[in-house]
């Protein structure tokens, strides 16, 4: 007989676990990896216990919120094709990718304390972002408002640069206005 996993969270405790990692993603990007675990804490609106019970290390809850946010933009993606045509989905899929490399970076210095430790936080990453992106294309490709013959990969290293040519919030409009370039390259064109 199989060895049973861990018990699923009650709804309560998943509330908590989910507010420490909002709270931690926005504290570790806005104050850096000396941010005091008990200042999370109370931004989440719980006592300190309760986040040592969740996340026993300092590295275990920024890994953790990393992996959240990365979570959060690969799951965008079924969301999005629910309810946007599948070019205008992708689209929006490049606006949540450019704001989740502008947390990552924010993140930084607290990631580089998570691998000094030894984990690796990236290490699905980038087939996890390729998988989606990936889904999103295939969509529009079948739509036939997204071309075919552009790989997911070239697609990410695109989104890739367009962060870093307009990373800081104040260069939020040039990204917009890569990322319509960038999807008007990605349009679907038929040839007559």
């Amino acid at each position: 007989m199989p060895e049973p996993g861990p018990r699923p969270l009650r709804a309560d405790a998943q509330r908590n676990r989910q507010r420490l990692l909002d709270a931690a993603v926005g504290a570790f990007s806005q104050d850096g990896p000396e941010v005091t675990l008990e200042s999370i804490a109370r931004s989440a609106g719980v006592g300190i216990g309760t986040l040592y019970r969740h996340f026993p290390t300092r590295e275990a809850l920024v890994e953790a919120a990393y992996r959240n946010e990365l979570a959060k933009l690969c799951d965008a993606a079924d969301e999005l094709l629910d309810r946007l045509p599948p070019d205008q989905a992708v689209r929006a899929w490049m606006d949540r990718f450019i704001d989740y490399l502008s947390t990552k970076r924010g993140m930084a210095d607290a990631l580089r304390l998570v691998i000094a430790a030894g984990s690796n936080p990236y290490a699905q990453s980038r087939d996890r972002l390729l998988g989606a992106l990936g889904l999103l294309l295939t969509a529009g490709a079948a739509a036939e408002t997204v071309r075919a013959d552009v790989p997911a990969a070239d697609v990410l290293t695109s989104l890739s640069g367009v962060s870093l040519a307009a990373g800081e919030p104040a260069q939020r409009d040039q990204a917009r206005r890569l990322l319509d370039l960038l999807m008007d390259g990605l349009r679907y064109r038929a040839t007559h």
